[in-house]
């Protein structure tokens, strides 16, 4: 079913002031992508033409974006899954901590005339919400080939979520429930004469879902929004754009309903570094590759972290362990990306004369007040918790992750962690790249090794 209808019938759908209202109330507070199909190849537009990210501040953007794009032909509009808190540049973008609110999306991938299946498939997973006291703040959306089914980003109160990062809320409660009704899916699926029907969990950060009322980007389809209750009755036909039905109570919502099951979730799966899982493809159950966390914390905060854990392991002082582990951080960070330049560091200043301290084998600059430096920067336990603690705080417990890192580094012989280059190459290199996910998975520690623990007992 290829689309028919000329730029000019696009941008007359647009026109009207019930989609640029649907679409706006969606996406405001979102990143908003447009996906257009002027000359060979299609676009995929993310930005205004000025470099800020593509975000609707009033109702007249969505008429602005076929003005400034119109060059491009666009088609199909799209936002996050996240709501943020500003969306003016693009260190926004990948801030977690900008994070205000983030919807539960169940991506139901089928084809357009087998929708009675995918209707059968969204009943599952309404089921189970409404088992878990979730019902006033569920909707769904027909997409074109498929549905997703949402959770109102404000079914979860401030309590929740002042205490938990909205996108770890949203990932672990739809991945919790895609566990749950795993073999009921592939049951279900198979019993289908169209079995390429696929269920998944695809939260992250940016990825971006059709926004209400959108077109399809190659059909002649609208982005119906309709609720569980009216399941049963829907028709395809709803989604023709000339004549299309669709439901505005998308937004209705009862705050607090998904606290539970989302308290459930996280207890069970934990936040957003949990790996994705692709329930049911063509009779056989399929899991995507597992990935590292991409929001704000990387090889910086594995390094710091693992060196801290070092030096508490050893010498058992937390607070200059934080010291050494940013220090130590910041001057690999440095030493990779800078040989040969004059190293800059926003910090404290140390007052007073510098010395070097002789620790595992490397000479570290030390302030007169006994903390690390670098480049006449102190690095205090305050600062560590700054740039470690509190962005991991971000994606996942903190404290589960000093506390597996303590035991990881426990596991090696003394002589390894004494050694400067031992340490990088046979305890930080093997899961600089793995690190959060080995923790997620609980596979960070495989057994202790006697020769620490001998070491240790002779301290």
């Amino acid at each position: 079913m290829v689309s028919t209808m000329l730029f000019e019938d696009v941008v007359k759908y647009y026109s009207s002031g019930l989609v640029k209202c649907e679409i706006y109330d969606y996406c405001v507070g979102r990143w908003v992508a447009v996906e257009c199909f002027g000359g060979v190849e299609r676009r995929f537009i993310r930005y205004w033409r000025d470099g800020r990210p593509l975000s609707f501040r009033s109702v007249l953007d969505v008429e602005r974006v076929f003005r400034s794009f119109a060059f491009a032909r666009p088609r199909a509009i799209y936002a996050t899954a996240t709501v943020y808190y500003r969306v003016l540049r693009r260190e926004h973008l990948d801030d977690v901590s900008n994070v205000r609110l983030c919807t539960p999306v169940w991506d139901v991938d089928s084809r357009c005339e087998h929708w009675r299946y995918t209707l059968e498939v969204a009943r599952l997973i309404v089921d189970f919400l409404e088992r878990n006291g979730v019902s006033e703040s569920v909707y769904l959306k027909w997409s074109g080939n498929g549905l997703h089914v949402h959770i109102h980003e404000r079914a979860f109160s401030d309590e929740l979520l002042s205490k938990h990062n909205p996108l770890d809320v949203a990932y672990a409660t739809v991945e919790y429930a895609l566990r749950r009704l795993e073999s009921e899916l592939k049951k279900l699926i198979s019993s289908f004469e169209f079995r390429k029907i696929k269920v998944e969990n695809v939260m992250e950060l940016k990825r971006v879902y059709t926004a209400p009322l959108s077109l399809h980007r190659s059909l002649d389809v609208a982005c119906v929004c309709f609720k569980p209750s009216e399941i049963d009755s829907f028709e395809i036909e709803w989604t023709k754009p000339s004549e299309f039905r669709h439901n505005r109570d998308w937004r209705k919502f009862e705050s607090g309903e998904a606290d539970e099951l989302a308290e459930k979730a996280l207890k069970e799966v934990g936040g957003y570094l949990a790996k994705h899982s692709v329930v049911y493809v063509e009779r056989k159950a399929v899991e995507r590759k597992p990935r590292e966390v991409k929001a704000g914390i990387g090889r910086f905060q594995i390094m710091a972290i693992l060196q801290a854990a070092r030096y508490y392991v050893l010498k058992g002082d937390l607070e200059k362990a934080k010291s050494f582990g940013l220090n130590r951080a910041i001057f690999y960070a440095w030493a990779k990306h800078h040989r040969g330049k004059r190293m800059g560091i926003s910090g404290r200043k140390a007052r007073g004369e510098i010395k070097f301290t002789k620790v595992f084998g490397e000479n570290v600059p030390t302030s007169e007040t006994g903390w690390y430096c670098m480049g006449g920067i102190e690095q205090r336990p305050i600062d560590y918790d700054r740039q470690v603690t509190e962005k991991v705080n971000m994606a996942m417990n903190y404290d589960e992750v000093w506390k597996q890192a303590v035991e990881y580094v426990k596991s090696f012989p003394a002589g390894i962690l004494q050694d400067p280059q031992k340490f990088f190459k046979e305890v930080y290199e093997p899961v600089r790249d793995t690190f959060f996910r080995k923790i997620a998975e609980g596979k960070l520690v495989k057994g202790k090794s006697v020769g620490l623990d001998m070491f240790m007992k002779k301290q």
